[in-house]
């Protein structure tokens, strides 16, 4: 039997509206593996003829939650970050993404370690609580789908400088998903 991207939100709001919090998110991140595992929505949304970048295919009209896919062409590494206030689940569709988990160093705001890495393969699919300070690093022609609480362009976040030991905001800027 299929599980679709309607099924997914409609499972995904359900879910929220009864338990957002942790334990919520975490049925969130399960579920998002079993949309993964979906035939008919990979090959739709993250299949080899998609177009390469990052699309919004959802967003929530009353829980403001939202869907995005990546179709990445080009490998990337992003600095340690925050989603502010909101929360991100990724789930991995084509080759794998590089994880690392950061906490703050020596009660200095701004200094950050990193305390836990791992892999995510095809089928999988991390959880990233509000607050909580991660970096990603994937290859070339990588593809995955996260989830964010809300539309990133209306949360204020933290990107950091581990080498440099500094800290930028960044504020909302409005309408459009910033990645």
């Amino acid at each position: 039997m299929s599980y679709s991207l309607d099924d997914f939100c409609d499972q995904t709001r359900a879910i929220l509206l009864q338990n957002d919090d942790h334990d919520g998110r975490e049925s969130v991140r399960q579920k998002l593996e079993l949309l993964l595992n979906d035939p008919t929505f990979c090959s739709t949304y993250v299949g080899p003829d998609c177009d390469p970048g990052v699309n919004q295919i959802f967003e929530d009209s009353n829980l403001k939650f939202c869907v995005l896919t990546y179709n990445m062409a080009e490998s990337r590494t992003s600095p340690p970050h925050d989603h502010g206030g909101s929360w991100a689940v990724y789930g991995q569709a084509v080759k794998y993404t590089d994880m690392t988990i950061w906490s703050v160093a020596d009660n200095d705001d701004d200094k950050i370690e990193p305390v836990r890495r791992f892999r995510l393969e095809p089928g999988q699919a991390g959880l990233f609580d509000a607050g909580e300070i991660h970096s990603i690093q994937y290859p070339d022609n990588a593809k995955f789908v996260r989830v964010t609480g809300v539309d990133m362009s209306t949360e204020s976040r933290r990107v950091f400088d581990p080498e440099k030991g500094t800290m930028r905001k960044i504020e909302h800027v409005g309408t459009g998903n910033v990645r």
